[in-house]
């Protein structure tokens, strides 16, 4: 099962070099095969994302994600963008520019409209219990929509421990991403 890794101001300083040490030893420590580059409010997010970027390529099996800004992905020559659930007509501009593409989804029919318009992956979320994130939909409806769809999918939210990821797996999933599991 793919592990994708997604940072938090929460859990990094704005400092280049703290932050270069941080992620560095969080992607040694759990070996992800995704991670993300999100931070909404960090006023330096092109220089941060650059650092992140260069981060991920000293790892060979790690592909970089920039969240929601297609430009910067391709100007830092990241893997890929990770789109937000607003975003769909921008599946096509990234991937015409060689960008692999992730999208947030919170319904079946979202992840079908996803599928659908080309993207790559899907998060779908909140799978379990997160601050702020609404009703948790569960292992068995996570289950229900690996049966409608081809897309990958990464379950998301409120995925803490190995108790969960280990539900997870069990449900076929392709991958699982996470906060605060990686921290």
């Amino acid at each position: 099962m793919q592990k994708y890794l997604i940072t938090s101001k929460e859990f990094y300083t704005d400092t280049p070099a703290i932050f270069r040490n941080i992620v560095h030893e969080q992607f040694s420590k759990h070996v992800p095969t995704y991670a993300l580059y999100r931070d909404k409010s960090n006023p330096n997010y092109d220089i941060q994302a650059a650092h992140f970027v260069e981060v991920c390529k000293q790892f060979a099996t790690i592909k970089s994600f920039i969240h929601r800004n297609v430009e910067l992905a391709q100007s830092l020559e990241a893997s890929g963008v990770h789109l937000t659930s607003t975003q769909f007509d921008d599946i096509k501009k990234a991937k015409e520019l060689g960008l692999e593409v992730i999208i947030s989804t919170h319904t079946h029919e979202e992840v079908l409209k996803a599928e659908s318009f080309g993207a790559d992956a899907v998060t779908y979320s909140p799978i379990f219990a997160s601050p702020l994130k609404g009703e948790p939909k569960g292992i068995e409806d996570l289950k229900n929509l690996l049966q409608k769809c081809e897309i990958k999918v990464f379950a998301l939210g409120g995925i803490v421990d190995s108790r969960q990821v280990k539900e997870i797996e069990a449900s076929g999933v392709y991958g699982f991403a996470s906060i605060r599991y990686f921290y």
